[in-house]
């Protein structure tokens, strides 16, 4: 089985809240900042969430779909 992702990028937040790359950037550069991290820096779903105000669970599993087995 995969590692669960903790990290967050542009693109995944994007698709969760349907805005922008553009908007889903400055998103995470918010979040960034507000938790503290250097620009550039990778943010974690936990960072996020506590930022956003979402709930980490429905994220996390959001970006963690259930595995396909093979018949």
């Amino acid at each position: 089985m995969p590692p669960l992702r903790i990290c967050i990028y542009s693109k995944d937040v994007a698709a969760l809240t349907g805005r922008s790359y553009d908007a889903a950037k400055r998103l995470l550069r918010q979040a960034r900042a507000a938790a503290g991290k250097p620009a550039g820096a990778l943010l974690t779903v936990a960072d996020f969430c506590h930022h956003t105000g979402l709930d980490e669970q429905q994220v996390t599993a959001a970006l963690n779909p259930p595995l396909r087995r093979a018949a």
